[in-house]
């Protein structure tokens, strides 16, 4: 029997209107009543999903997320952090370098905002999206002190993937890179992802992986949908997250995630043969 239930938002959870349709809000509902727990597993900070959880009534005591690609999970309703990972002021610099001689746009995430040396479409897109304040700063003297989440190179999708081609190796080495958009390359910790994110919270509450089920459709959710007990992929995922996943399910304009909670949970289906 699946316990928990991690879900993406953008192109997995959300329509392309950035809604939530009928059938997924009361599949999702009838999931929680058979006691799955349900966490919404998402790049975005948490006041970016506020709404979201609300609109679900994802506000009981032991209502969780996971937020910032893994960097941060958290109680909804009173905000304790469960797991956090952070970056330094040397890895912003370092970034902010790289993103000059690359010739790509760049921002960081704070706690409660949005940074930029200079301000892009793509910023004011984060923006917008998380319902957060943008505010241009100067990197080469920002305070020391500055909690740093994540950094993100931001561009057009030809600029970004010329970038990404050209990465450095040690890049890799030393942070943990994901395209969550094709506009939107995210670093942070190399120790955080969504599947560390999900693990964390299922050992804060004892449930095994194989009793967890993951939802996603892109590079940042390749993680937590490799680690789950159920790692399905929309079928408007990109290729790479496909080719990982165990099933593919509809797409997020076709209620591809309440497809899922109807197969695999309200049926009360066991884990699938080919999970064996």
């Amino acid at each position: 029997m699946f316990k928990l239930l991690a879900i993406d938002l953008d192109g997995t959870l959300l329509r392309n209107d950035k809604t939530i349709s009928n059938a997924t809000y009361e599949a999702i509902q009838r999931a929680r009543q058979k006691g799955v727990k349900v966490v919404l597993a998402t790049g975005r900070p948490i006041k970016g999903i506020g709404r979201y959880i609300e609109q679900l009534d994802l506000l009981e005591e032991e209502d969780c997320s996971v937020a910032f690609n893994g960097a941060a999970v958290q109680f909804n309703k009173t905000g304790e952090l469960i797991y956090d990972q952070n970056m330094k002021m040397d890895d912003l610099k370092y970034l902010y370098k790289l993103s000059k001689e690359l010739g790509v746009n760049i921002h960081a995430l704070t706690p409660n905002e949005c940074i930029t040396p200079k301000i892009s479409e793509y910023s004011l897109l984060e923006a917008e999206i998380n319902k957060i304040p943008l505010n241009v700063v100067d990197f080469d003297n920002l305070d020391p002190n500055t909690n740093i989440i994540k950094v993100m190179m931001i561009d057009k999708e030809e600029i970004l993937s010329k970038a990404v081609s050209q990465l450095p190796e040690e890049v890799y080495e030393k942070y943990s890179v994901l395209r969550s958009e094709p506009y939107f390359l995210e670093f942070l910790n190399k120790d955080v992802n969504k599947g560390q994110g999900v693990k964390k919270l299922a050992e804060r509450f004892d449930i095994k992986k194989e009793e967890i089920i993951c939802i996603g459709d892109a590079g940042n959710d390749i993680h937590m949908i490799q680690y789950a007990g159920l790692g399905v992929a929309m079928e408007n995922a990109m290729k790479e997250v496909k080719k990982v996943a165990n099933y593919i399910t509809l797409t997020n304009e076709e209620d591809g995630v309440a497809h899922i909670i109807e197969k695999f949970i309200l049926n009360k289906l066991e884990i699938p043969t080919f999970l064996e």
